[in-house]
């Protein structure tokens, strides 16, 4: 049901009555938590060293945060570091690939990333199984005695991988996951991950610039038995006289951190605590991505970039939209945002001309539900001004 009525006189819509609460739907950085407000910001860390007690509290405690909400084993060590998910992920990289063959999955524009940072940069002449975007590569052609490199959740092009299944538990290799806008979104098989990194910029409304990365006890054995054959810039090096450095796992990070980030990261762990942790978090993103599912249903000239249900993101949600080419999709995104209606919808710069709307937990159903009308607006609009 919506609120858009159909003009008799032109055929064009009327702009719908009500709009979105809070109309952002950028896939990173996402909507803040609901309730968040920067006065609410604990402040007793700013103005301080990072080295400092409170410093150094106030970091442990949003690892332990993450380390509750996402229900990691204590096998696993979180450490917060700097690049976002980007510099996470390279760091993993940098740090711990040259020790067995690699085989790299890309099916969308963080994917590739890797494969170049792999082959240009590293130069170790990966083995590259790559799908289109909206697709999945087949995961039954990895070899696991090598080292695997792969996005949990394609952010660019809404296509997942759909569980841990394929990952078998006596592999050879490490398994490396670029996990940013899948983490506090799905119960990840931690068992099956060596190495995880994101960013809090995606799924807790976070603010840029510092990644986190997650190591198994078999990424930490890597560490601590394989030196590298490149240099190692000192903002990724994680071991010590051959041990690993224990100190960046427990709120001593390798570069000084912004406590103001820091502490937006705790408002929103802390909010997530109070929804019941990763199940209320789960929930929330998936009731989310059922009323756009709904919305999209009700549209013939709307659809899904990632066809296979079961690997369809429920965060970052990739739509085609019928007879859309890139200046069409930036026309409607615009005049979404002069609305006030809708910020941040068009699709990924790299992927096929189509609308992106995230569906993470600090995203209100009200808000999707109500967005759906201002789409019906904007496309009519935008076909018209054509």
């Amino acid at each position: 049901m919506t609120d858009t009525v159909l003009a008799p006189a032109t055929g064009a819509l009327e702009k719908p009555a009500t709009k979105p609460a809070r109309p952002y739907f950028s896939s990173g950085p996402c909507a803040k938590p609901p309730g968040w407000d920067a006065a609410k910001l604990a402040t007793a860390s700013l103005g301080r060293s990072h080295r400092s007690k409170i410093g150094k509290q106030r970091l442990q405690y949003a690892i332990d945060l993450m380390r509750d909400c996402l229900r990691l084993p204590d096998t696993h060590r979180i450490g917060i570091v700097p690049g976002s998910d980007t510099g996470a992920f390279e760091m993993a990289m940098w740090t711990m690939l040259g020790a067995k063959p690699v085989t790299t999955l890309a099916w969308e524009s963080f994917g590739e990333g890797w494969v170049t940072d792999a082959v240009k940069q590293l130069k170790i002449d990966p083995t590259v199984i790559r799908a289109d975007y909206g697709q999945l590569p087949d995961l039954g052609a990895v070899d696991w005695s090598n080292d695997v490199l792969f996005t949990w959740n394609g952010t660019t092009s809404g296509v997942r991988v759909p569980n841990g299944d394929w990952i078998p538990e006596g592999r050879e290799g490490l398994s490396f996951a670029d996990a940013t806008s899948g983490v506090f979104a799905y119960d990840l098989p931690w068992d099956k991950i060596d190495v995880a990194t994101f960013s809090w910029q995606k799924v807790l409304g976070g603010e840029g610039a510092h990644g986190v990365i997650i190591l198994g006890p078999r990424a930490v054995e890597r560490l601590e038995s394989y030196t590298p054959a490149w240099p190692l810039p000192k903002v990724f090096r994680l071991v010590s006289k051959g041990k690993l450095a224990e100190g960046v796992f427990k709120g001593e990070t390798i570069n000084t951190p912004s406590m103001l980030a820091v502490e937006d990261a705790i408002f929103a762990l802390e909010w997530g605590k109070s929804l019941g942790g990763l199940d209320g978090l789960i929930a929330r993103s998936d009731a989310n991505a059922a009323a756009l599912q709904t919305i999209v249903a009700e549209r013939a000239w709307l659809g899904n970039l990632a066809a296979d249900e079961a690997n369809r993101s429920t965060t970052s949600v990739c739509l085609t939209v019928e007879g859309a080419d890139e200046a069409l999709i930036k026309k409607m995104a615009s005049l979404l945002e002069a609305e006030g209606a809708a910020y941040d919808v068009a699709g990924y710069r790299d992927a096929p001309a189509g609308l992106r709307i995230w569906c993470g937990a600090t995203v209100d159903t009200a808000d999707i539900e109500a967005l759906g009308p201002w789409l019906d607006w904007a496309y009519a609009t935008a076909k018209a001004s054509n």
